[in-house]
């Protein structure tokens, strides 16, 4: 470490006067009635992101409600800690300009930096990194919900460097956070157009309405809309476009299972070669898409699995614990009795499936069962009734969509390489292995 840091306890910045540590309001002072439309944010544990307050609708209470909590109120520049949660437990984030003045939520830990040799900014980059989210968890109280407390804030140990090196590195990790936001809220929009039109063309029929009632489709070329009917007919799934078939869903793909091998087994994981992946793996992921696995296993290993090796390209869906995971696999990869799996080459391709689950995920969830966990077989998901809509316009969708997820992909990708720089810049920082200009040259280059 170099000479200029230093490392000590948020409990001596709070004895020294300058932090303070506080809770959130107690629960009895929130009520479900308490809660409008349109007031003043209130955060919650759901909304605490790593690093950032995550873009999701919070609740809100009315002026003399927050008037009465007006001691929670936050400032910019305060940091937030998700209290409780089996997930959420030991994230924490900054307030930027779009939260100052929100309300502290109920299971929330509020952090207040007074001290100018400290830059908030700089401190909210160093919680968020991995080693300081793995302290957290492994103090936090609880064997089955972990939970925070003051005192537990209190005694996690921080390096600080000098103060100027402090918003230098903000600006840098700041920088690379405003890069990945981009990255991602970029995706979101191609995700949401690929989603409406699936919609719009399978679900809505907004084509066929056009042509029956002598419109041209809007948005659309001739020859495209030529592939078409311009009238329905009734099918056990009510009026669907003439000579689009219905048929189970097991008919137009492949449904395929998983296993775990033994485990306590090394030759069954070393050394890892093949990825193999459980719903876990899907349970962080920002895009639709897994482009790693967090086990991988032996040869011996993958020979234990029925199923094998299954192409890039295949749909998973998680089948348990929870239901209704989905993403596409971007590595060829095994999997666990987790899922069920469609590999390419059925009716229909996988990027219409990952629509279609969405659109049919109540009735998925609806066929599940189970006394210990709900869960949806391979038996009782194939004979779900599906619409096949034509060969030719099931094509031109996928490529449609296939060009805005190819986007989507590579954008990921991206995010996860800027994701795992900011990750292990702050480390070789703190241990002297790294100075600030080469940090710097390394931002820029991925940046570049």
């Amino acid at each position: 470490m170099s000479a200029e840091w230093v490392t000590l306890t948020i409990g001596e910045l709070v004895r020294k006067g300058e932090a303070t540590v506080q809770t959130g309001p107690f629960g009895s002072q929130l009520h479900s009635h308490d809660y409008v439309t349109a007031g003043t944010a209130v955060i919650p544990t759901e909304a605490i992101g790593r690093g950032r307050i995550l873009d999701i609708a919070v609740p809100q209470v009315d002026s003399m409600k927050a008037a009465g909590l007006a001691r929670h109120r936050l400032r910019l520049g305060d940091i937030l800690f998700a209290r409780r949660g089996a997930q959420a437990t030991g994230l924490s984030a900054i307030i930027d300009e779009r939260f100052e003045g929100a309300l502290c939520g109920t299971g929330a830990l509020l952090l207040r930096i007074q001290s100018p040799r400290v830059d908030p900014n700089y401190l909210a980059m160093f919680l968020s990194s991995e080693a300081a989210y793995i302290w957290l968890r492994t103090h936090a109280v609880g064997a089955v919900m972990p939970n925070l407390n003051t005192d537990i804030i209190k005694g996690l140990p921080i390096t600080l460097p000098g103060i100027e090196e402090q918003r230098s590195l903000a600006r840098l990790f700041g920088t690379l956070d405003d890069r990945i936001t981009l990255l991602r809220e970029t995706n979101a929009t191609l995700e949401a157009i690929a989603q409406a039109l699936f919609k719009s063309w399978f679900v809505d029929f907004d084509p066929v309405r056009a042509k029956l009632e002598g419109r041209a489709p809007e948005g659309m070329d001739e020859a495209t809309a030529r592939l078409f009917p311009d009238s329905f007919e009734e099918s056990e799934l009510g009026l669907v476009p003439r000579g689009w078939r219905v048929l189970p869903i097991g008919d137009a793909v492949e449904a395929v299972g998983g296993a775990t091998p033994d485990t306590k087994n090394p030759a069954y994981w070393e050394p890892a070669i093949h990825c193999w992946t459980t719903p876990k793996d899907l349970s962080g992921i920002a895009a639709p898409v897994l482009l790693d696995t967090e086990r991988k296993l032996s040869d011996q290993g993958l020979a234990k699995i029925g199923s094998g090796a299954l192409p890039i390209g295949t749909l998973l869906l998680s089948s348990r614990a929870p239901i209704g995971y989905l993403a596409l696999a971007q590595v060829s990869l095994a999997i666990n009795q987790g899922y069920i799996a469609m590999p390419p080459g059925g009716l229909l391709p996988p990027l219409y499936m990952l629509f279609w689950c969405r659109q049919n995920m109540e009735n998925i969830k609806g066929r599940a069962n189970g006394s210990t966990f709900m869960e949806i077989s391979k038996k009782a998901f194939r004979p779900i009734p599906a619409l096949l809509p034509s060969p030719e316009v099931v094509q031109v969708f996928a490529t449609v969509a296939g060009a805005l997820f190819d986007r989507l992909i590579e954008n990921e990708k991206q995010a996860q390489t800027l994701a795992t720089l900011r990750d292990t810049l702050l480390p070789r920082l703190i241990s002297g292995q790294l100075r600030l200009p080469e940090a710097q040259s390394a931002a820029e280059d991925a940046l570049a």
